[in-house]
């Protein structure tokens, strides 16, 4: 579905970019490749170069072992043995070189399930802030990107999705979430290009 645009106006000095998870873990030649980051890594980091002060990125990191974690994360992690930490190369955690070199001034928050809300880091860094707008860019569209999308709706924030700035490792999942995101969300996601963005983030 093709970006709907702006519809709630320009966007000001109260919002934050969230890049989710642009780690090498998810590169091409990482152990969970996600082809598509070569095309939205560019934008990216056009966007957090613009206001790399109002960039916060995301890490998901691995358990330390196979079979650990609560519930269903242990059968998890022992289908991926050979991604947890105590098998990979720690330096596949760390965001894609091109990004990395943002930090500081942008901010790193680390997770270790699909939602950047869950473990409440995120809650925390924004409370008593005057962020009341999140856009959003990164991987993947169906799992990480969908739970931070979800907990932003609920929270209330003005949720900006950049279109060509999101990505998967699933074609069809990620147009039927674009469809979802566009149709389902209408009122409380923007889907909008990243020129889109940049013409409009002063």
């Amino acid at each position: 579905m093709a970006a709907r645009g702006l519809v709630h106006g320009p966007l000001g000095e109260n919002c934050l970019h969230v890049c989710v998870d642009m780690q090498r873990l998810f590169g091409v030649d990482g152990p969970w490749a996600v082809p598509w980051t070569e095309k939205v890594v560019p934008a990216i980091e056009e966007l957090v170069a613009r206001q790399p002060e109002r960039t916060l990125f995301t890490r998901f990191i691995p358990a330390k072992r196979p079979g650990e974690g609560p519930g269903m994360w242990a059968s998890y992690y022992r289908r991926w043995a050979e991604v947890t930490l105590s098998r990979i190369d720690p330096g596949l955690i760390e965001l894609m070189p091109q990004l990395r070199r943002f930090v500081p001034p942008a901010k790193l928050v680390d997770k270790r399930v699909y939602s950047p809300w869950t473990e409440g880091h995120l809650d925390a860094l924004l409370h008593g802030s005057a962020v009341n707008t999140l856009v959003i860019t990164g991987g993947e569209t169906d799992v990480c990107v969908l739970a931070t999308v979800l907990g932003a709706i609920d929270r209330g924030f003005r949720v900006v999705l950049v279109t060509d700035a999101i990505c998967s490792s699933a074609d069809e999942t990620h147009d039927a979430l674009m469809e979802l995101y566009c149709s389902r969300f209408s009122e409380q996601v923007e889907a909008v290009t990243m020129r889109e963005v940049t013409d409009n983030w002063q």
